[in-house]
Protein backbone atom coordinates (compact mmCIF):
# COMPACT_ATOMS: atom_id res chain seq x y z
CA UNK A 1 0.00 0.00 0.00
CA UNK A 2 2.80 2.44 0.89
CA UNK A 3 4.50 1.75 -2.45
CA UNK A 4 1.24 2.55 -4.27
CA UNK A 5 0.83 5.76 -2.29
CA UNK A 6 4.42 6.68 -3.12
CA UNK A 7 3.77 6.27 -6.85
CA UNK A 8 0.59 8.39 -6.63
CA UNK A 9 2.57 11.13 -4.88
CA UNK A 10 5.12 11.10 -7.70
CA UNK A 11 2.37 11.34 -10.33
CA UNK A 12 0.84 14.27 -8.41
CA UNK A 13 4.25 15.95 -8.21
CA UNK A 14 4.64 15.66 -11.98
CA UNK A 15 1.25 17.32 -12.56
CA UNK A 16 2.22 20.18 -10.22
CA UNK A 17 5.46 20.73 -12.12
CA UNK A 18 3.64 20.79 -15.44
CA UNK A 19 0.99 23.22 -14.18
CA UNK A 20 3.77 25.52 -12.98
CA UNK A 21 5.36 25.55 -16.39
CA UNK A 22 8.32 23.35 -15.45
CA UNK A 23 9.36 21.14 -18.36
CA UNK A 24 11.30 18.52 -16.38
CA UNK A 25 9.07 15.53 -15.60
CA UNK A 26 10.06 13.08 -12.88
CA UNK A 27 8.63 9.58 -13.23
CA UNK A 28 9.47 6.09 -12.09
CA UNK A 29 8.76 2.67 -13.56
CA UNK A 30 9.33 -0.88 -12.46
CA UNK A 31 12.55 -2.39 -13.78
CA UNK A 32 14.86 -5.36 -13.53
CA UNK A 33 18.48 -5.17 -12.45
CA UNK A 34 21.70 -7.03 -13.15
CA UNK A 35 23.07 -9.23 -10.35
CA UNK A 36 26.66 -10.52 -10.32
CA UNK A 37 28.65 -12.70 -7.96
CA UNK A 38 32.16 -11.43 -7.16
CA UNK A 39 32.74 -13.80 -4.25
CA UNK A 40 36.28 -15.11 -3.69
CA UNK A 41 37.23 -18.27 -1.76
CA UNK A 42 38.52 -18.17 1.81
CA UNK A 43 39.17 -20.41 4.81
CA UNK A 44 38.59 -17.55 7.27
CA UNK A 45 35.11 -17.34 8.79
CA UNK A 46 35.62 -13.65 9.72
CA UNK A 47 36.43 -12.41 6.21
CA UNK A 48 33.79 -10.73 4.04
CA UNK A 49 34.65 -12.76 0.96
CA UNK A 50 31.07 -12.81 -0.38
CA UNK A 51 30.16 -9.92 -2.65
CA UNK A 52 26.93 -10.01 -4.66
CA UNK A 53 26.31 -6.78 -6.59
CA UNK A 54 23.17 -5.13 -7.99
CA UNK A 55 23.49 -2.75 -10.94
CA UNK A 56 21.16 -0.84 -13.23
CA UNK A 57 20.55 2.37 -15.15
CA UNK A 58 18.95 5.36 -13.42
CA UNK A 59 17.82 3.35 -10.40
CA UNK A 60 15.50 5.59 -8.40
CA UNK A 61 14.27 3.35 -5.58
CA UNK A 62 14.15 -0.18 -4.24
CA UNK A 63 13.25 -2.16 -1.16
CA UNK A 64 15.53 -4.24 1.04
CA UNK A 65 14.72 -6.54 3.90
CA UNK A 66 15.98 -9.15 6.33
CA UNK A 67 14.05 -12.31 7.17
CA UNK A 68 14.83 -15.15 9.55
CA UNK A 69 16.33 -18.22 7.85
CA UNK A 70 13.79 -20.93 7.06
CA UNK A 71 15.24 -23.14 9.80
CA UNK A 72 14.99 -20.53 12.60
CA UNK A 73 12.30 -22.55 14.42
CA UNK A 74 14.68 -25.50 14.78
CA UNK A 75 17.51 -23.54 16.46
CA UNK A 76 18.32 -24.82 19.93
CA UNK A 77 21.93 -23.62 20.26
CA UNK A 78 22.87 -20.34 18.60
CA UNK A 79 26.56 -19.60 17.93
CA UNK A 80 27.63 -16.05 17.11
CA UNK A 81 31.17 -16.12 18.57
CA UNK A 82 34.02 -14.91 16.35
CA UNK A 83 36.14 -17.63 14.75
CA UNK A 84 39.57 -16.41 13.64
CA UNK A 85 41.01 -19.84 12.91
CA UNK A 86 42.65 -19.93 9.44
CA UNK A 87 42.68 -16.11 9.40
CA UNK A 88 45.81 -14.13 8.49
CA UNK A 89 45.44 -10.72 10.14
CA UNK A 90 49.04 -9.57 9.70
CA UNK A 91 48.19 -7.07 6.95
CA UNK A 92 45.31 -5.40 8.80
CA UNK A 93 45.74 -1.69 9.51
CA UNK A 94 43.67 0.31 11.98
CA UNK A 95 43.41 3.83 13.34
CA UNK A 96 43.09 4.30 17.11
CA UNK A 97 40.42 6.39 18.83
CA UNK A 98 39.08 7.29 22.26
CA UNK A 99 36.01 5.14 22.80
CA UNK A 100 32.68 6.85 23.26
CA UNK A 101 28.96 6.05 23.49
CA UNK A 102 26.31 8.70 22.90
CA UNK A 103 22.51 8.62 22.86
CA UNK A 104 21.43 10.49 19.73
CA UNK A 105 17.69 10.10 20.27
CA UNK A 106 15.36 8.34 22.69
CA UNK A 107 11.63 8.12 23.25
CA UNK A 108 9.27 5.38 24.41
CA UNK A 109 9.39 3.46 21.13
CA UNK A 110 12.84 3.93 19.54
CA UNK A 111 16.44 4.74 20.48
CA UNK A 112 19.38 5.77 18.30
CA UNK A 113 22.79 5.11 19.87
CA UNK A 114 26.20 6.06 18.47
CA UNK A 115 29.59 4.49 19.17
CA UNK A 116 33.26 5.28 18.63
CA UNK A 117 35.44 2.17 18.68
CA UNK A 118 38.94 1.86 20.06
CA UNK A 119 40.16 0.78 16.61
CA UNK A 120 38.63 1.20 13.16
CA UNK A 121 39.93 0.62 9.65
CA UNK A 122 38.96 4.10 8.35
CA UNK A 123 39.51 7.57 9.77
CA UNK A 124 36.61 9.49 8.25
CA UNK A 125 34.25 11.94 9.94
CA UNK A 126 30.64 11.64 8.81
CA UNK A 127 28.49 14.06 10.85
CA UNK A 128 25.25 12.53 12.15
CA UNK A 129 22.39 14.96 12.81
CA UNK A 130 19.21 14.40 14.83
CA UNK A 131 17.20 17.59 15.17
CA UNK A 132 19.58 20.34 16.28
CA UNK A 133 22.19 17.86 17.57
CA UNK A 134 25.18 16.98 15.41
CA UNK A 135 27.71 14.34 16.48
CA UNK A 136 31.03 13.73 14.72
CA UNK A 137 33.41 10.81 14.17
CA UNK A 138 30.99 7.99 14.97
CA UNK A 139 31.94 4.53 13.73
CA UNK A 140 28.54 2.92 14.22
CA UNK A 141 24.96 3.91 14.99
CA UNK A 142 22.36 1.46 16.32
CA UNK A 143 18.60 1.78 16.01
CA UNK A 144 16.54 0.08 18.74
CA UNK A 145 12.81 -0.45 19.03
CA UNK A 146 10.51 -1.41 21.88
CA UNK A 147 9.45 -4.89 20.79
CA UNK A 148 6.74 -7.16 22.19
CA UNK A 149 9.28 -8.82 24.51
CA UNK A 150 11.37 -5.77 25.36
CA UNK A 151 13.93 -3.50 23.63
CA UNK A 152 15.66 -4.94 20.55
CA UNK A 153 18.39 -3.60 18.29
CA UNK A 154 17.37 -4.24 14.68
CA UNK A 155 19.51 -1.97 12.48
CA UNK A 156 23.05 -0.63 12.39
CA UNK A 157 24.88 1.74 10.04
CA UNK A 158 28.63 2.27 9.83
CA UNK A 159 28.88 5.83 8.46
CA UNK A 160 32.63 5.76 7.56
CA UNK A 161 32.16 3.01 4.96
CA UNK A 162 28.41 2.87 4.31
CA UNK A 163 27.73 -0.67 5.57
CA UNK A 164 24.27 -1.54 6.96
CA UNK A 165 23.14 -4.60 8.90
CA UNK A 166 19.53 -5.62 9.53
CA UNK A 167 17.81 -8.29 11.60
CA UNK A 168 14.15 -9.08 12.38
CA UNK A 169 12.77 -9.07 15.89
CA UNK A 170 13.62 -12.28 17.74
CA UNK A 171 11.23 -15.23 17.75
CA UNK A 172 9.76 -16.19 21.11
CA UNK A 173 12.03 -19.21 21.64
CA UNK A 174 15.27 -17.19 21.26
CA UNK A 175 16.52 -14.43 23.56
CA UNK A 176 18.11 -12.70 20.59
CA UNK A 177 19.48 -13.35 17.13
CA UNK A 178 22.76 -12.64 15.35
CA UNK A 179 23.63 -10.19 12.64
CA UNK A 180 25.15 -11.74 9.54
CA UNK A 181 25.43 -10.26 6.06
CA UNK A 182 25.98 -6.54 5.49
CA UNK A 183 24.45 -4.48 2.69
CA UNK A 184 25.59 -1.47 0.70
CA UNK A 185 23.02 1.12 -0.41
CA UNK A 186 24.08 3.87 -2.80
CA UNK A 187 26.84 4.50 -5.36
CA UNK A 188 29.32 1.72 -4.61
CA UNK A 189 33.05 2.09 -5.19
CA UNK A 190 36.07 0.05 -4.16
CA UNK A 191 38.68 1.49 -1.78
CA UNK A 192 40.50 -1.51 -0.29
CA UNK A 193 37.01 -3.06 -0.10
CA UNK A 194 33.63 -2.11 -1.59
CA UNK A 195 32.19 0.92 0.22
CA UNK A 196 29.68 3.74 -0.13
CA UNK A 197 31.19 7.14 0.66
CA UNK A 198 28.68 9.04 2.81
CA UNK A 199 29.31 12.70 3.58
CA UNK A 200 26.47 13.29 6.08
CA UNK A 201 23.62 11.47 7.84
CA UNK A 202 20.41 12.95 9.21
CA UNK A 203 17.86 10.91 11.17
CA UNK A 204 14.20 11.90 11.39
CA UNK A 205 12.73 10.04 14.41
CA UNK A 206 9.10 10.75 13.56
CA UNK A 207 9.44 9.40 10.02
CA UNK A 208 12.00 6.75 11.08
CA UNK A 209 14.06 7.87 8.11
CA UNK A 210 17.77 8.30 7.46
CA UNK A 211 18.66 11.02 4.94
CA UNK A 212 22.08 10.50 3.39
CA UNK A 213 24.27 12.65 1.17
CA UNK A 214 27.07 11.03 -0.83
CA UNK A 215 30.61 12.21 -1.54
CA UNK A 216 30.08 11.56 -5.26
CA UNK A 217 26.96 13.72 -5.28
CA UNK A 218 23.33 12.81 -4.88
CA UNK A 219 21.40 11.67 -1.87
CA UNK A 220 19.11 8.96 -0.55
CA UNK A 221 16.37 8.53 1.99
CA UNK A 222 16.26 5.20 3.81
CA UNK A 223 12.94 4.73 5.58
CA UNK A 224 12.18 1.99 8.09
CA UNK A 225 8.91 0.58 6.76
CA UNK A 226 8.48 -2.53 8.92
CA UNK A 227 10.03 -3.88 12.12
CA UNK A 228 8.58 -7.26 13.11
CA UNK A 229 9.44 -10.87 13.75
CA UNK A 230 8.37 -11.53 10.15
CA UNK A 231 11.07 -9.20 8.88
CA UNK A 232 12.68 -5.77 8.82
CA UNK A 233 12.20 -3.77 5.63
CA UNK A 234 13.69 -0.50 4.40
CA UNK A 235 12.55 1.65 1.47
CA UNK A 236 15.49 3.29 -0.30
CA UNK A 237 14.81 6.31 -2.53
CA UNK A 238 17.46 8.28 -4.43
CA UNK A 239 14.96 11.04 -5.22
CA UNK A 240 15.97 13.28 -8.13
CA UNK A 241 19.49 11.78 -8.32
CA UNK A 242 19.05 8.20 -9.60
CA UNK A 243 22.11 5.95 -9.51
CA UNK A 244 23.56 4.19 -12.54
CA UNK A 245 26.01 1.32 -12.18
CA UNK A 246 26.34 -0.65 -8.95
CA UNK A 247 23.78 0.79 -6.52
CA UNK A 248 23.69 -2.00 -3.93
CA UNK A 249 25.37 -5.14 -2.74
CA UNK A 250 25.54 -7.91 -0.17
CA UNK A 251 28.75 -8.51 1.76
CA UNK A 252 28.96 -11.74 3.72
CA UNK A 253 31.11 -14.77 4.51
CA UNK A 254 31.21 -18.28 3.07
CA UNK A 255 33.65 -21.06 3.86
CA UNK A 256 31.39 -24.11 3.41
CA UNK A 257 27.58 -24.43 3.28
CA UNK A 258 27.63 -25.34 6.98
CA UNK A 259 29.97 -22.48 7.88
CA UNK A 260 28.51 -19.42 6.19
CA UNK A 261 26.36 -16.37 6.73
CA UNK A 262 25.09 -16.81 3.16
CA UNK A 263 25.33 -19.97 1.06
CA UNK A 264 22.64 -19.67 -1.64
CA UNK A 265 21.28 -17.14 -4.13
CA UNK A 266 17.69 -17.05 -5.38
CA UNK A 267 16.24 -14.72 -7.99
CA UNK A 268 13.10 -14.04 -9.99
CA UNK A 269 13.33 -12.47 -13.45
CA UNK A 270 10.70 -10.51 -15.32
CA UNK A 271 8.03 -12.71 -16.89
CA UNK A 272 9.23 -15.89 -15.18
CA UNK A 273 6.72 -18.09 -13.36
CA UNK A 274 9.19 -19.46 -10.82
CA UNK A 275 12.29 -18.61 -8.81
CA UNK A 276 15.74 -19.91 -9.63
CA UNK A 277 18.04 -20.95 -6.76
CA UNK A 278 21.72 -21.89 -6.91
CA UNK A 279 24.50 -22.50 -4.40
CA UNK A 280 26.52 -19.33 -3.88
CA UNK A 281 29.63 -21.13 -5.14
CA UNK A 282 27.90 -21.92 -8.46
CA UNK A 283 26.01 -18.68 -9.11
CA UNK A 284 27.65 -16.25 -11.57
CA UNK A 285 25.13 -13.65 -12.74
CA UNK A 286 21.54 -12.93 -13.76
CA UNK A 287 19.79 -10.15 -15.66
CA UNK A 288 16.36 -8.55 -15.44
CA UNK A 289 16.12 -9.59 -11.80
CA UNK A 290 12.94 -8.36 -10.12
CA UNK A 291 13.53 -9.99 -6.72
CA UNK A 292 16.74 -11.26 -5.11
CA UNK A 293 17.34 -13.49 -2.09
CA UNK A 294 20.74 -14.22 -0.53
CA UNK A 295 20.54 -16.63 2.37
CA UNK A 296 20.68 -20.18 3.72
CA UNK A 297 18.66 -23.37 3.91
CA UNK A 298 21.49 -25.34 5.53
CA UNK A 299 22.06 -24.71 9.24
CA UNK A 300 25.38 -22.92 9.81
CA UNK A 301 27.60 -23.28 12.83
CA UNK A 302 28.60 -19.62 12.35
CA UNK A 303 26.01 -16.92 13.19
CA UNK A 304 23.38 -19.67 13.16
CA UNK A 305 20.40 -17.33 13.55
CA UNK A 306 21.60 -14.58 11.19
CA UNK A 307 18.90 -13.50 8.71
CA UNK A 308 18.58 -13.85 4.96
CA UNK A 309 18.67 -10.71 2.78
CA UNK A 310 16.04 -9.81 0.17
CA UNK A 311 15.78 -7.05 -2.45
CA UNK A 312 12.88 -6.02 -4.68
CA UNK A 313 10.56 -3.25 -5.96
CA UNK A 314 13.27 -1.82 -8.22
CA UNK A 315 12.24 1.38 -9.98
CA UNK A 316 14.06 3.62 -12.42
CA UNK A 317 13.35 7.12 -13.62
CA UNK A 318 14.51 10.70 -13.87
Amino acid sequence: MRRIVGRLIRVFACSVLLSAGVTQVVHAESTGVAVANETVPTLCAEEDNVYVTLAGDDIRSFRIGARHPAYVGTIVSDDSAADFSNCDRSAEQFFEFDTRRVTLYEDRSIWLIGYVYERYWRDKDVPVRVGDTVVHNLHMIQLWVQGPRGPEEFLVLYPPDGYWRLRPLSPAHLKGTAYGSSVLLGPVETKVRPIVEISAVRFDPEARRFDLTFDRGGSASVTVDQVAEEGVFLDVDFGDSPVSGVFGGVRSMYVTPGNADASEVGWHVGGAQAWEIEPLSAFTSARDVRELWVGRHIVSRHNTSAPDTVFGDFERGR
